[in-house]
């Protein structure tokens, strides 16, 4: 087996391991690609021999999910027996403990190759503020490799590590991966613990995942995500498999004012092709002013979260500051003058600035942005350390403030050859469509290394978990028709499109608008009905069932498979007035065959 050759993606890993290759191959290679690589600014410590240790330590494959997958982590997360620095080298220290999410990966059979540069205390977007050599962009040396997770994430585009963790407070999880064509998935808050990591905004942290594919970056964020007891701002988020979207959706996009590019015409170009495939694929796009949301960004180097960051800092900025890189402290110390009012002021403009865009939001299944507006070169941030830093936050600073997820993926070399990507956000909790809308759009190189991406399609969701509860829908609760936020702002998910068993009639009820369908059961003279399967969590059931108005309740549904679920069904007196479009075969064909009609009396 050519090793050289051997793509560290965990599905190649895991085919390697099975035809006989060992862990300790596996981390001799990762060390042999760093130091071909030859940049000295990847790793502030590099744990050669204790990686080694590791993977002579695992033995046989045991079936664990990153069992021999070898990972670095950004030096604000502790790894025991490795020293942390923050990229402050008076502020190091080696912890006796790995920080939480560590430890499952290891637990996971995962080895950690070591510790990676940053954006000194992960302030930054630029990858450059650290007294250690800076990284080189893994895709082009001239511009800059993205901060503050610009080790984790070159490590990742060259192929070193199959993934590597980073921490997101403003972008830090999603930019370096946009400047390196590689993936950054940025959780939702809370769902990664953040115990034995280095706070920044710690109201705002989380721990972030750079893989090569979507698909590895979800395969570690389940192995990770748990709840944490030690951790105050921990909070269950459910991690189900990864599975198709729902076949229609709609997607949020910046409107012509608010598609801000700083006259990069080739990303704005770039961002529109890809609008251009989500539309294709089915989904209904939906420009939106990103005004609101830009408002929200702009606060985040205020008041509150400017004065959390010195706080985070500690003494160090009046005690100590000439340990701290000269932009790091020229960015924080405006924060000393911060009162007690300035924070609470903060916190009120936020509350009213976010409901002006959970206004927005509402109706929109996920926010589709340009993961970074423009590329920023090292010339043009040695000349102005500050602007073209804020620049690369334009469309991140505002997701951690907003309680959203997202997930930064690639989408294939621009008309230039740079690397193009963009973001998909959602609200809380939502991360699963997120990663399934970005596994439909990656494409391209993975990173740096020139290896082909693999197939990124996805299977149907499995069943219901213990907690859920499967719904059949048929009308407007189903995928991006305007009822479907009942399911889910209740924590429904998306199991699967099919039909009903050729048993059934469909009939658009009198009254409204709006039309509403009622589906009832006629053995011997009915058809299979188009219509979606939905997972609910068993606790927000009743909440559901509530809302239902008659004539319609849940029943039960026969499925054209044989199988059965619980489902939207009408009372047989409900149809008085109603027009039969069974003939239809389902809601959606009836409403795009767009006939006005004058319903005539039907039988029950």
């Amino acid at each position: 087996m050519n090793l050289t050759k051997l793509p560290f993606t965990i599905d190649a890993l895991r085919e390697a391991y099975r035809a006989g290759l060992r862990p300790e191959q596996v981390i001799a290679e990762a060390f042999r690609r760093l130091d071909a690589v030859g940049d000295a600014g990847i790793f502030i410590h590099a744990a050669r021999e204790q990686a080694l240790a590791e993977a002579l330590a695992l033995g046989e494959p045991d079936g664990r999910p990153l069992w021999g997958i070898p990972f670095a982590a950004k030096d604000n997360i502790d790894v025991a027996g490795m020293p942390t620095t923050a990229a402050c080298p008076d502020f190091a220290h080696t912890p006796d403990a790995d920080a939480f999410v560590v430890a499952r990966l290891r637990a996971a059979g995962a080895i950690c190759l070591g510790k990676t540069n940053l954006d000194q205390f992960a302030t930054g977007l630029v990858g450059v503020r650290t007294p250690y050599p800076v990284p080189k962009n893994a895709i082009d040396p001239a511009i800059v490799p993205g901060g503050s997770s610009s080790g984790s994430a070159v490590a990742v585009a060259h192929g070193i590590a199959s993934f590597a963790l980073g921490t997101d407070t403003a972008g830090s999880g999603r930019v370096p991966a946009a400047l390196n064509s590689i993936v950054g998935l940025k959780p939702t808050l809370g769902a990664l613990s953040a115990t034995g990591v280095v706070p920044a905004c710690r109201t705002l942290d989380t721990v972030s995942i750079f893989a090569l594919t979507v698909a590895d970056a979800w395969t570690v964020f389940e192995a990770a995500a748990a709840p944490d007891g030690a951790d105050a701002y921990s909070r269950p988020i459910a991690v189900p498999a990864l599975a198709a979207p729902p076949p229609s959706l709609r997607i949020g996009v910046p409107d012509a004012a608010s598609l801000v590019t700083f006259g990069d015409a080739i990303q704005a170009a770039s961002f529109r092709a890809t609008i251009a495939d989500l539309a294709k694929s089915g989904a209904v796009i939906v420009e939106m002013d990103l005004e609101p949301f830009f408002a929200v960004a702009r606060m985040l180097y205020e008041g509150a979260w400017l004065a959390e960051r010195v706080a985070a800092v500690g003494d160090r900025l009046t005690e100590k500051p000439e340990t701290l890189h000269p932009t790091t402290r020229a960015i924080l110390e405006p924060g000393l003058a911060l009162t007690a009012a300035d924070a609470f002021r903060g916190f009120y403009q936020l509350k009213d600035r976010a409901a002006v865009c959970r206004k927005a939001l509402a109706g929109i299944d996920a926010l589709c942005v340009p993961s970074i507006p423009a590329f920023v070169t090292l010339d043009e941030i040695a000349a102005d350390p500050i602007g073209p830093n804020s620049r690369l936050g334009t469309y991140t600073n505002f997701a951690n403030l907003l309680d959203l997820c997202g997930i930064a993926v690639p989408t294939g070399p621009r008309a230039d050859g740079r690397p193009g990507g963009v973001t998909l956000l959602a609200a809380k909790g939502r991360d699963a469509l997120c990663a399934a809308i970005a596994a439909g759009l990656e494409t391209g190189p993975l990173g740096a290394t020139g290896w082909s991406r693999p197939d990124a399609s996805l299977p149907d969701a499995e069943r219901p978990t213990g907690d859920e509860i499967a719904i059949a829908v048929c009308g407007a609760h189903m995928s991006g028709l305007p009822l479907n936020h009942q399911l889910t702002d209740l924590g429904g998910r998306f199991l699967r499109a099919t039909q009903t068993a050729p048993e059934y009639g469909l009939y658009a009820l009198a009254g409204g608008p709006p039309a509403r369908p009622g589906m009832v059961r006629h053995a011997a003279t009915g058809q299979a009905i188009a219509l979606e399967v939905w997972a609910l969590p068993k606790i927000a059931a009743g909440a559901f069932l509530a809302g239902i108005p008659s004539p319609l309740g849940l029943g039960t549904v026969k499925l054209e498979d044989g199988s059965s679920v619980k489902g939207f069904l009408c009372e047989t007196q409900g149809l008085a007035g109603a027009t039969d479009i069974t003939s239809h075969g389902g809601w959606r064909a009836w409403l795009a065959a767009g006939a006005v009609r004058t319903p005539p009396e039907v039988v029950a």
